[in-house]
């Protein structure tokens, strides 16, 4: 399964620091604005200690996570839904990711240029709201204009795709984010397929120390159920490189803020983990919650889940306790499950499958 997050927000607000943090790969990060004008792309493991833990019981030869692809995104600015900046071009990446970081400037550095007169978190996260909002509107448009004629032939699945199209249409009207409201299975497809820019999942970093935030600035984002974490890009920047020992050698946490940004963004998409274990290698696998077993074949490959029989499933916890297999099969906690069966987060599975 590959998933792409990206990294957005207006020049100069830490984006490609963050990217370098996260990925430790080195990226233009100059300053000035639009120094990221093709995207950066970099490949993260989701820290997770359960591999680590299962790797050691088992005696793993290898461990193996699983992956998110971070994507560092062009500045942009206001206008940028009509070319402005590097407006276009920001707007079409933005449209191939999964979901999105948006990062806002709250630190007060005169040495870094700012390309807005004033830090202000919300404001900035308007800017950024708005520009999309007016693309997608082009986009709804236009499209409207198409079934509106279409639907006159009374097709059920076209006069659906219609009154879905108008919903959002006034929604974004109204200057609200698609992704912050619920639709039924068949809308949710139909949204889906045309990539909205506002109907991605987000997530807000706030770029700063927890004194640069205020509290009226605080309670907005909890009263509207954004979800947000406060990190100063810069110190974590500077914490990446150090190892965990190091870290905690000066004082400073084991685990990185960065880690737990990481870990959202994995929740952001609905995600769950379950593992495979053994001498060869120990690994993390990515499902979407609500997925069934021959998934979970599927995913460690394309015949195990054509040709899924059933499933050996112990839970990650109760694996450990026993101390392994033998204590856990011996305990009656290795359970044999079906088709239907939905994976958890923290199963250990065994696929049994008929080629």
């Amino acid at each position: 399964m590959s998933l792409h997050i990206g990294i957005v927000g207006l020049p100069n607000v830490g984006k490609s620091t963050l990217f370098q943090s996260i990925t430790k790969k080195q990226v233009d990060r100059s300053n000035y604005p639009f120094c990221t004008i093709d995207p950066n792309v970099g490949v993260v493991a989701v820290p997770d200690d359960r591999v680590d833990k299962l790797a050691s019981l088992t005696n793993s030869a290898k461990k193996i996570y699983t992956t998110i692809e971070f994507v560092d995104i062009a500045g942009l600015v206001e206008g940028a839904s009509q070319g402005e900046g590097l407006g276009n071009k920001f707007l079409a990446n933005i449209r191939e990711v999964d979901a999105i970081v948006y990062v806002l400037r709250a630190f007060k550095n005169e040495n870094v240029v700012n390309v807005r007169s004033e830090i202000n978190v919300l404001k900035d996260k308007d800017i950024l709201d708005t520009e999309m909002i007016l693309k997608d509107m082009e986009t709804v448009e236009k499209r409207l204009d198409s079934l509106g004629r279409d639907a006159k032939s009374g097709d059920k699945k076209t006069l659906k795709e219609f009154e879905a199209l108008k919903k959002v249409y006034e929604l974004l009207k109204d200057g609200k984010i698609i992704s912050e409201y619920a639709w039924d299975d068949e809308e949710e497809k139909i949204i889906k397929s045309y990539q909205l820019l506002s109907s991605k999942p987000r997530i807000y970093l706030l770029n700063g120390n927890n004194e640069d935030i205020s509290n009226e600035v605080r309670d907005v984002f909890k009263k509207n159920n954004w979800n947000f974490l406060i990190i100063n890009i810069l110190d974590q920047s500077e914490a990446s490189e150090l190892s965990p020992e190091e870290r905690e050698e000066f004082g400073l946490p084991k685990e990185l803020s960065l880690d737990g940004l990481i870990k959202e963004c994995y929740k952001l998409l609905n995600l769950i983990t379950f593992f495979t274990t053994g001498a060869d290698e120990t690994r993390a696998w990515t499902l979407y919650n609500g997925d069934k077993a021959p998934k979970a074949g599927g995913a460690i490959h394309s015949d195990f889940e054509e040709f899924f029989i059933r499933a050996e499933v112990v839970s990650f916890e109760k694996l450990i306790e026993q101390n392994g297999f033998a204590g856990a099969r011996e305990k009656g906690l290795i359970r044999t499950e079906g088709k239907e069966y939905v994976v958890r987060d923290g199963d250990v599975i065994e696929i049994k499958s008929g080629k």
